[in-house]
């Protein structure tokens, strides 16, 4: 007879998740045609996790906070939010400029590579008006403004935010609702906590069911991903995705040593609860559908207090967007350091501001999307995003794995710190 949690726990081994997604690549690349085939799996598998990440997460917010308001103690927690979120969100901005300004990875292309960049832009780097237009005139880049984001903040219609999948709106709403049912009579509010209980477990269960094809899923959305791009773009780019890649090593590094620190857990016993992260944030590249099993490491590997990581994992998830974050930096360093714009104290200084706001603007967005905000960014220093759209757009899919690991650790380093500590066994 199989044995499921020896099975759960091979699926989720990153060997396995390395292994598989290799395998894609060969595959897309040596036979694209049935790469592309494969390409409906990956993408029913990422809408199943969908359909559970807001049901799960609003069930999570609500119930957490009800019992924390009953508890008492929820005005010193969200102090200690607040300050670890602030510190996490520049530590992780800075990190990724220091990492850029060593590298320097636009500022040491070969000749392929910018005939290559050439070839795609189809006009010469050089320039610093070049201009991409796909349909008609291109519209200017708006600027991020408090009003943009306060209004991206509240729901005109929670059950339209539900449907739309917009996280950050469903947040504020189950954070509200949370509120105010701490303070109905347990009497009263007994039966919602039981309905909500039942949803949060019931989704956990359902998400625990779709890791167990993992390794095929990885399989079939890497063959299909390396079919539609080819390696021509990746070798463009190569320079950038590597800085990217170090960049997000050091935040990955700092963050488990973090976890470590906190849990109380020996470092194998750390590195063995962030498997199950580790795996699914690669193999959707969505932070939402993570949440399960990120309370699932922190809460039953490693002894975090469940009350609490409820509430902080989707809270943290969708408000510390510290993936995107370090993402939209180096983009923007690296296409100033393309077209030659030096980069001083007070640019650095904007390019990190912008950074964080355009960080936590993303909350939802996937893509296309996620990538059109490195414009936010390079706006304030007068930089020609358009021009290089199309080749970041190209390397987005390892780059938002990336992203999306940098979000799922570094999040529960995060919460690590703002839970109280677990007490040693």
């Amino acid at each position: 007879m199989i044995n499921l949690n020896k099975l759960y726990a091979w699926v989720l081994n990153p060997w396995v998740v390395l292994a598989s997604l290799s395998a894609g690549f060969a595959l897309g690349l040596y036979a694209p045609d049935t790469g592309i085939q494969l390409g409906f799996v990956g993408s029913v598998y990422v809408d199943l996790l969908k359909m559970i990440a807001l049901p799960f997460m609003v069930s999570a917010v609500i119930f957490s906070m009800q019992r924390l308001f009953r508890e008492g103690g929820a005005g010193g927690l969200m102090a200690r939010v607040a300050v670890v979120f602030a510190i996490f969100s520049v530590g992780v901005a800075l990190l990724g400029a220091l990492t850029l300004l060593v590298m320097k990875p636009g500022a040491k292309l070969s000749t392929e590579a910018m005939q290559t960049f050439g070839t795609i832009i189809g006009n010469d780097l050089g320039a610093s008006d070049t201009v991409m237009s796909l349909q008609g005139v291109d519209e200017p880049v708006k600027s991020l403004g408090l009003t943009d984001v306060l209004i991206s903040l509240v729901p005109s219609n929670i059950f339209a935010s539900l449907a739309n999948g917009e996280t950050l709106k469903t947040l504020v709403f189950a954070l509200l609702f949370g509120f105010a049912v701490g303070q109905v009579p347990a009497r009263i509010s007994d039966g919602l906590t039981q309905a909500l209980e039942t949803i949060y477990h019931s989704c956990q269960t359902l998400m625990r069911w779709l890791n167990y094809p993992l390794p095929l899923i990885l399989f079939c959305m890497s063959a299909a991903q390396i079919a539609k791009t080819g390696t021509g773009p990746l070798q463009a780019m190569a320079q950038f995705v590597f800085a990217f890649f170090i960049a997000s090593l050091l935040t990955l590094t700092v963050a488990t040593l973090i976890i470590w620190k906190r849990s109380n857990a020996t470092l194998g016993e750390t590195l063995n609860a962030q498997k199950g992260p580790f795996a699914l944030a690669l193999a959707t590249r969505n932070s939402a559908t993570c949440m399960p099993i990120m309370i699932e490491s922190l809460v039953d590997r490693l002894g975090f207090a469940r009350s609490r990581v409820e509430l902080m994992v989707p809270l943290s998830v969708t408000l510390l967007r510290i993936g995107p974050v370090i993402y939209y930096v180096a983009a923007t360093m690296f296409i100033a350091q393309l077209y030659g714009k030096s980069l001083g104290l007070p640019e650095l200084s904007i390019i990190v501001a912008a950074s964080i706001l355009a960080g936590f603007a993303s909350a939802g967005m996937t893509g296309l999307l996620t990538v059109s905000l490195v414009g936010l960014t390079c706006n304030y220093l007068g930089l020609p995003f358009e021009a290089a759209f199309i080749l970041f757009l190209a390397v987005d899919p390892i780059c938002d794995m990336l992203r999306t690991l940098v979000l799922v650790i570094g999040n529960n380093a995060a919460v690590s710190l703002i839970c109280p500590r677990p007490l040693k066994l």
